[in-house]
């Protein structure tokens, strides 16, 4: 597979990061989200070409661990290894030796990611979305 261009995103890409966010879930609801992860340096971007085609958004205040709490790609892109470039680069930067994510009981395609990925299973969360229990994902990074 070709190497994926992923860096941290900077301030000037805010609007094409809401942009790939508002294809996905049809508004731009979570701008003030996406500019604050910015602002706070937690946000990374996959580029095809100089287009932005997705971006994965974390934090490190779950129990003291990082936590991808969003990883968002192009529908026209997915399936192309992005997914997996903005998490295999997120976790050589994590800060925190393990990496937790998280993904609905319903979102089957996000799941194979986290499997492909090399997390393991590590917990449902029923009572957020109803009837939709969440899946939480596990990694432990691997120091060289």
């Amino acid at each position: 597979m070709e190497l994926k261009n992923v860096i941290k995103a900077k301030l000037d890409d805010i609007e094409n990061i809401v942009a790939v966010d508002k294809e996905i879930i049809g508004n731009d609801s979570r701008r003030s989200y996406i500019t604050n992860s910015v602002e706070e340096d937690r946000c990374i971007i996959a580029k095809d070409k100089n287009e932005i085609v997705g971006f994965l958004i974390y934090n490190t205040s779950f129990f003291d661990c990082s936590f991808i709490s969003l990883i968002m790609v192009s529908p026209s892109k997915r399936r192309k290894g992005y997914a997996t470039a903005l998490i295999d680069y997120f976790v050589q930067i994590a800060p925190t030796k393990k990496v937790f994510s998280s993904t609905n009981q319903s979102n089957k395609d996000m799941q194979k990611v986290f499997i492909a990925n090399d997390f393991v299973k590590s917990g449902v969360i029923e009572n957020l979305d109803e009837g939709d229990p969440e899946v939480i994902y596990f990694k432990s990074k691997r120091f060289t």
